[in-house]
């Protein structure tokens, strides 16, 4: 969804991208940053950056999302610092960490997120929602996929009343194939943090090749139900244990993480990795 009065596509001068792991970019590896990762945002912001530099116009990005944080933490200091910095455009992805959770009002998620959105606009900031990825073949996070269609109708509602940008990722089939996804099943590997980030740049009203991010990826081989309950039963193991375990104690894998780009600061070019 794109805001009113925004033709021919607007282009920035800053951005800073706000949320979780996902916009922190995980299982996408920076190859110059030890334990860094590149990730969506950083590639949205990387074709912005290309797009403002055509203009003859500065660019400048930050990135303030730590793996693990809830939404009271997007919409709390991540917020506050992103209105100190008065950007062009910002990107706010959270609440997927509340939607985990048993006793989750997405009504509340709404309300917070629209408040949010709320005081960004009202500062002049262009804004980009996203919803979640349709879970309808994610295993044991099926039984989400009610909350979380309601989260995305709210998300587009919010982006109707206030005119922010929707990034569909219900509405990208493509990414319902695993092989998109790490081992933890949470986080996109480095195709689909590109497909995502050139899903983000279209939703900004600029071209793209939309055969290179929405066509799925080609058959792969069949697995037997055998490899799948193997697959399941090493996925339990190694990460949805761990993330139990963190609960219990009241711990999150982002509590000692500091953001990766907590200040504006001009782009440089990605490598990728082999």
């Amino acid at each position: 969804m794109t805001p009113l009065g925004q033709n021919p596509p607007r282009v920035w001068s800053s951005y800073v991208a706000i949320g979780d792991s996902f916009t922190e970019g995980m299982s996408d590896p920076d190859p110059d940053v030890d334990d860094g990762y590149i990730g969506w945002a950083d590639r949205l912001a990387e074709s912005l950056s290309d797009l403002a530099q055509m203009e003859h116009l500065p660019f400048h990005y930050a990135n303030l999302a730590v793996r693990g944080r809830l939404l009271s933490d997007v919409v709390g200091p991540q917020l506050d610092k992103a209105l100190e910095m008065s950007p062009d455009l910002v990107s706010m992805v959270g609440g997927g960490n509340d939607l985990l959770r048993p006793s989750v009002d997405t009504n509340d998620i709404m309300d917070t997120l629209e408040q949010a959105v709320i005081r960004l606009r009202q500062n002049g900031s262009d804004v980009i929602l996203a919803t979640p990825v349709d879970p309808q073949e994610a295993g044991l996070l099926k039984p989400l996929r009610g909350r979380h269609a309601i989260h995305t109708a709210n998300i587009f509602t919010i982006a109707q009343r206030h005119g922010c940008y929707v990034l569909n990722l219900w509405g990208m089939p493509a990414l319902r194939d695993w092989r998109l996804w790490a081992d933890d099943r949470i986080h996109l590997t480095t195709e689909g943090h590109r497909r995502v980030a050139l899903a983000a740049l279209a939703t900004l009203g600029h071209a793209t090749d939309e055969d290179d991010w929405r066509t799925p990826l080609p058959a792969g081989e069949a697995t037997t139900r055998r490899q799948e309950l193997r697959s399941h039963a090493a996925w339990a193991r190694q990460h949805f244990a761990p993330w139990v375990q963190r609960r219990m104690k009241g711990q999150s894998s982002g509590d000692h993480v500091d953001p990766k780009r907590p200040e504006l600061s001009p782009m440089r070019p990605f490598v990728d990795g082999p």
